[in-house]
């Protein structure tokens, strides 16, 4: 990137930049002519000169021009006009000129706009495109939070400079040079005044704002640190609260915002201090005007005609003249903030374009082995945690590298897979350098996996089948409106330097699927595969179970699950088990669920403001009160405050008790029994309207068979089934769009996949309902062939951001099954699995070297594992202590020959 600002801008908009300078010049002509118009209005037709009498005529438009350099010339004798045609002429011309002028700078300021956005496309682009090419040294110091402020906020400014950079000290310039032009040939005197105080505008104003461009750098750097901390605090809230930090925090930013300011509230006294200065100068200017123009119109020497002209051509020379100062300043302030971000985008050293140019199909595979050739690493200190290693990875070999002190196996397998250059020796693929060889050929024939590989934002689908967008595979066919608006991106990427890659094409490549045999759905069986040997697919099938499906999205699948609803039912009474489900009844009261759950007798969606809980809402109260079931449940909502305070009120808080309430805390047995002892203390008297609306809200919670305290009468129950319909008879409308009445031959879009399924509550009363109807459930779901469509469901959940909304096992599962998914020579290992149950690591990686034993392509597995007992699975061991390959050998030979291999493992 160039040095210098002015001299980017230039090198990539040159053509663009001159156009729009000619357009400028041209624009100087009806601008320069409207200033001695004025002129010519007062002084002929209003004050009548050449209008002696009342028959004289002048001529409207006349000239004479002659070539220079020749005798031709054109001469027009122009239009006679009497004295108030001319005035009406005169006055068209006038305004004629100002519509021209407004079209000028319409089109030139559309233009800039234009020429800046499309600068600003392009340099943010660079700017990403230069961090995609960071080597891994230099990205391990970048924040994340703060690169993405500075691409996005900090550049902003070049975008509306781009357009002005030379177009507006050529406009602004020539507009004051031509208003002082033509004041100087009004009157040589006003002309020097208005040049001396131009001079002193351009002089000191320039000069007191270099202050506010070193607090604008100030600002932008201290605001971009913030940016990094707040995001620090996003990324690390677990450990915040882990370790009960959270009250430095709040003083690092205090202290952060206290910096922020102090400078912005100088900034804006240097910034208003500039601007009394400037005002003032440009004010004193008409002061002399008036009394220095108005002293030669006195005396004779100006008349009344020229000093108005004056006067007005002086008018518009104040604002390009502060415009241009506000130039000189946003130049000096842009290149400040260019000189900023080339210091955080300039590493020293890139990644070669060449080495990431698009390539659709695979290079020719090289061969060879993976090799480390006298190796060396330094970490982030410069501490050396690998030294002259030397190991050769041998195609289908499995190896499983361990440490017995220091981090010289994960080093190493990160330099495998480019994650850390080696300060010394070199890492080959084949006879070549991997450093050498473009991402399409290390990208696609080496996986590597880490225990911190990262998630995007997206489904559990999009960063699954992440390794296999290298490039677009097809390309998409547009037509009418559709095809003209890509021919116009295409048209805008082209001229802001982006490439011409369809987002919307098919990115996937099928040609590298893990399972490859000829047919339409191996990416789908990779998938399933994947997620099969990993152990993710009763998570994902869970994360479908929770997930909502809207029924016109796929009406089809809709429909089969209703019909998978009723099979269940049947299946259940066939097979002894309908006691383990209540189904809903719109005529009968279900058991297992709630009081306000019965009268709803919904699905309910969650609010996206205020409380989700709709039994909190005035209009469920109405609607108790007019089926006249409030006294009754404020009666048995009594009774259960009365049993559960003499329960629990003596428990503490972490009593196991606690654990049967499912929405009551400790502190709401106190509430309740503050309640009763406020009733007790004013026998008698009513209780208030909040009080009684508790007691209610307690019973509309109440489940009978969990609870068991046998207050819930038939003739409630009968009520409630009687009150459904009133609850519908007025629904208001924000409670109508997150309400879902049930209806056992409709799919509820309000409901999760599960309770769809299951159309009912299990029961309380069997001990193990929950492993009984999964097993029923998941036969007929087989039987139905609803098993891809549900993992389906759970592939488009979504992750979250970095995956946070994924489980610690899940994110380490998934990162591997990613890597599973695709076709590769070799697959690095890096830790996968940390923290994961001994067993079930053991059961994972079993499986994970029989699926890419199946390979036709005969993989290498490279495993840095955290449990070391595992090594016997490999036909290969490699032992590193303190950055040295102290064994390598067959698992049995080590297992018999190697003190420091047995002491690993034992």
């Amino acid at each position: 990137m160039e040095n210098s600002l002015l001299r980017y801008i230039w090198n990539h908009t040159r053509p663009q930049q001159v156009w729009v300078l000619f357009i400028v010049l041209l624009s100087m002509v009806p601008y320069f002519a409207a200033f001695d118009l004025p002129k010519q209005i007062i002084n002929g037709p209003i004050q009548g000169q050449g209008f002696e009498t009342p028959d004289t005529t002048a001529s409207f438009m006349a000239f004479d021009f002659v070539m220079p350099l020749t005798d031709w010339h054109i001469n027009f004798d122009g239009i006679p006009l009497d004295r108030m045609s001319m005035l009406m002429a005169l006055s068209g011309v006038f305004l004629l000129l100002v519509v021209i002028n407004g079209l000028f700078k319409f089109y030139i300021n559309t233009y800039k706009g234009r020429l800046g956005e499309r600068l600003l496309r392009r340099i943010r682009f660079e700017l990403v495109d230069r961090v995609l090419r960071f080597p891994p040294s230099a990205l391990k110091q970048l924040r994340g939070a703060e690169v993405s402020t500075m691409v996005k906020d900090e550049v902003e400014p070049f975008g509306g400079f781009t357009g002005d950079a030379f177009v507006q000290p050529a406009m602004l310039g020539g507009q004051a040079i031509a208003a002082l032009f033509f004041i100087f040939l009004q009157n040589v005197w006003l002309g020097m005044i208005a040049g001396v105080m131009v001079a002193i505008q351009v002089g000191i104003i320039p000069k007191m704002r270099r202050r506010l461009i070193e607090l604008g750098r100030q600002r932008q750097i201290t605001a971009r640190h913030l940016a990094g901390k707040v995001g620090e605090i996003v990324d690390g809230i677990d450990t915040i609260h882990a370790y009960d930090t959270s009250n430095y925090e709040r003083a690092d930013i205090a202290h952060r915002l206290g910096q922020i300011y102090r400078i912005r509230y100088d900034l804006y006294r240097w910034k208003f201090l500039v601007k009394f200065v400037n005002n003032f100068l440009s004010q004193l200017t008409p002061f002399l005007f008036y009394s220095i123009g108005g002293y030669f119109a006195l005396r004779g020497s100006l008349d009344v005609g020229q000093l108005v002209a004056v006067i007005n051509a002086y008018k518009d020379l104040p604002g390009p003249l502060k415009e241009l100062i506000d130039w000189d300043q946003a130049r000096q302030d842009v290149q400040v903030k260019y000189e900023q971000l080339l210091e955080q985008f300039d590493p020293g050293v890139l990644i070669e374009p060449a080495l990431q140019v698009v390539t659709p199909v695979a290079p020719a595979n090289p061969g060879g082995a993976l090799s480390a050739q006298n190796v060396t690493i330094a970490d982030g200190s410069g501490a050396r945690v690998v030294e002259n290693v030397t190991v050769r990875i041998d195609k289908g070999e499995t190896v499983a590298i361990i440490d017995n002190s220091g981090s010289g196996a994960e080093a190493l397998a990160e330099a495998f897979g480019r994650l850390v250059w080696p300060v010394s020796g070199r890492i080959t693929l084949g006879d070549v350098d991997i450093l050498e060889l473009p991402e399409s050929v290390t990208g696609r024939r080496i996986s590597y996996v880490s225990a911190d590989s990262y998630f995007f934002h997206g489904s559990v689908k999009e960063n699954l089948l992440y390794g296999l967008k290298h490039a677009p595979t097809t390309t998409v066919s547009y037509s009418g409106r559709d095809a003209i608006n890509r021919r116009w991106e295409m048209h805008e990427a082209q001229m802001a330097a982006n490439p011409h890659l369809d987002l919307n094409a098919d990115w996937i490549d099928r040609r590298s699927t893990s399972i490859l045999r000829g047919f339409s759905d191996d990416l789908k069986q990779s998938m399933l595969r994947a997620l099969d040997v990993v152990q993710l697919t009763p998570d994902v099938m869970e994360l479908a179970l929770h997930s909502f499906l809207e029924p016109e999205d796929n009406p089809g699948l809709a429909e089969r699950i209703v019909q998978m609803r009723h099979a269940l039912r049947q299946a259940l009474q066939e097979e002894g088990l309908a006691n383990i489900v209540a189904h809903f009844d719109p005529a009968a009261y279900n058991p297992e669920a709630s009081v306000g759950e019965n009268l709803m007798f919904a699905a309910t969606r969650t609010s996206t403001f205020g409380n989700d809980d709709i039994t909190e809402s005035d209009y469920v109260f109405e609607v108790l009160k007019v089926a006249k079931l409030f006294d009754m449940l404020y009666g048995m909502g009594l009774t259960i405050a009365e049993d559960l305070v003499e329960i629990f009120a003596d428990l503490p808080p972490e009593h196991p008790f606690y654990q049967q309430l499912e929405r009551i805390t400790a502190a709401d047995i106190a509430f309740y029994q503050q309640i009763l002892q406020r009733r007790q203390a004013r026998a008698g008297q009513a209780d208030t309207e909040e009080d009684r609306r508790a007691v209610v809200r307690l019973s509309l919670h109440y489940v009978e068979p969990r609870y068991r305290l046998g207050v819930l009468t038939q003739e409630i129950m009968d009520a409630v089934v009687s009150a459904r319909d009133l609850f519908y008879l007025n629904l208001p409308a924000e409670l109508r769009n997150r309400i879902e009445r049930y209806d056992p031959h409709r799919y509820m879009a309000a409901a999760t996949l599960r309770e769809n399924v299951l159309f009912g509550k299990l029961s309380n009363r069997v001990a193990d309902a929950p492993a009984k109807i999964r097993q029923v459930a998941g036969r007929l779901m087989h039987e139905n062939g609803l098993f891809e469509s549900f993992i389906a469901l759970g592939l488009d959940f979504d992750v979250g951001n970095s995956g946070r909304r994924l489980t610690l096992a899940q994110r380490h599962k998934l990162s591997l099954a990613r890597a599973l998914v695709r076709r590769s020579d070799f697959y690095i290992l890096n830790r996968a699995l940390p923290g994961l149950d001994k067993r079930v690591q053991e059961e994972i990686v079993t499986s994970v070297i029989d699926f890419l034993r199946e390979q036709d392509n005969d993989p290498s597995i490279v495993w840095v594992l955290s449990n070391t007992s595992l090594s016997r699975l490999f036909h290969r061991v490699v032992v590193f202590d303190r950055g040295s390959v102290v064994a390598d050998g067959a698992f049995e030979a080590l297992d018999k020959e190697s003190d420091i291999y047995k002491s690993l493992v034992a």
